[in-house]
């Protein structure tokens, strides 16, 4: 195996696996089974490690090589992100429109148990350019924040306020509102909706036309289970009702194309109208401190340009895979168009 990595301009790196003669899928199942000690190495000082030009045509052959990895994968969904399953335990990254950005984050992180590993895999690389899927390490990120406004997170905590339509409402596409509840939940059934919500430690309001009203408390920051580091471990990067259009205007100071500079202004107005008319617990999805008092917009941004330093991007080639660190490496998604099929699996 050929071994280098990928370098971002914040400090972080991934290392990258290639293969020197076989590319089979089996050929690298047995080379992880000899290197466990050093994959679980990388994964614990960089977080993510990429796994270049094997034979990663297919959904199961993800999930073969993400058992090899780590056996426990799982596939109870309760994110907000529009998916199809594609194998018992392989599914779509997200099914949102190409255009949509995905703010950086650490997979479920609002549940009381999120997933420990998270893998993705590429089986069509997009061709009209975009679509990375970049990674940052949120250890970096804490470490990096102002100190006074990391200590007002801290302080403060974090409130999610998350609102659904019911199973004879809403739309599957919508800036803010990405699925219904019985989407999520996998059922209409309200009293099994209940109890996963009591098992997550979700605040549940039903309210009038079938509607699903969550409310949590989170720490802003998590000790990473194996190394006890501080990390950025919350979801208000990416349900904070500004977030769209935030994360839109980087993404056309990144690439600067009109499209995502008319979608920036476009999400603008629109949470700016929804904000004037609607109360924070009515919008669609929000982020408050844990009082219910609103974030500092210059709080927020900060977050966001520390985020943006420390993301390591690189573009999909068909085959690859990365294996994550969920308690430390973030991921999100950058526009792109035509085609582009990431497939993900978790444990």
């Amino acid at each position: 195996m050929r071994l280098s990595e990928i370098r971002g301009p914040g400090g972080g790196a991934v290392p990258v696996v290639e293969p020197d003669g076989d590319v089979r899928v089996d050929a690298l199942r047995a080379w992880l089974d000899a290197e466990k000690t050093w994959l679980s190495g990388q994964l614990r000082n960089h977080g993510a490690v990429l796994l270049r030009g094997f034979g990663v045509r297919v959904p199961v052959d993800l999930e073969h090589v993400a058992r090899a990895i780590d056996p426990g994968l799982k596939n109870e969904y309760l994110g907000t992100s529009p998916r199809d399953a594609l194998s018992e335990y392989v599914f779509s990254a997200s099914e949102l429109p190409p255009y949509y950005p995905i703010p950086q984050h650490c997979e479920m992180s609002f549940l009381r148990d999120p997933p420990r590993r998270l893998f993705f895999a590429c089986l069509i690389a997009p061709q009209g350019g975009g679509g990375e899927t970049p990674l940052c390490d949120f250890r970096r990120v804490a470490a990096d924040l102002d100190p006074d406004v990391r200590d007002r997170f801290v302080r403060g905590g974090i409130r999610i306020i998350r609102n659904y339509d019911g199973p004879d409402g809403g739309g599957r596409f919508d800036l803010w509102k990405l699925k219904r509840w019985d989407e999520m939940f996998l059922t209409t059934d309200r009293a099994v909706v209940e109890a996963k919500c009591v098992e997550q430690g979700f605040q549940v309001t039903w309210l009038a036309g079938q509607r699903l009203r969550l409310v949590s408390e989170h720490d802003a920051l998590r000790a990473h289970p194996e190394s006890g580091e501080p990390v950025w471990f919350n979801h208000v990067q990416v349900f904070h009702a500004a977030s769209a259009a935030a994360e839109l205007r980087r993404v056309h100071a990144r690439q600067g194309d009109l499209r995502s500079l008319a979608l920036s202004q476009f999400a603008r107005l629109m949470i700016g109208a929804r904000r004037r008319f609607t109360a924070a617990d009515a919008l669609p999805m929000h982020c408050t401190y844990r009082d219910g008092r609103e974030i500092d917009a210059a709080d927020l941004e900060h977050l966001r340009d520390v985020v943006w330093r420390h993301m390591v991007v690189f573009p999909w080639r068909a085959g690859d895979v990365v294996a994550i660190d969920n308690f430390s490496v973030s991921h999100g998604r950058l526009p792109y168009r035509g085609r582009r099929q990431v497939v993900v699996a978790w444990a």
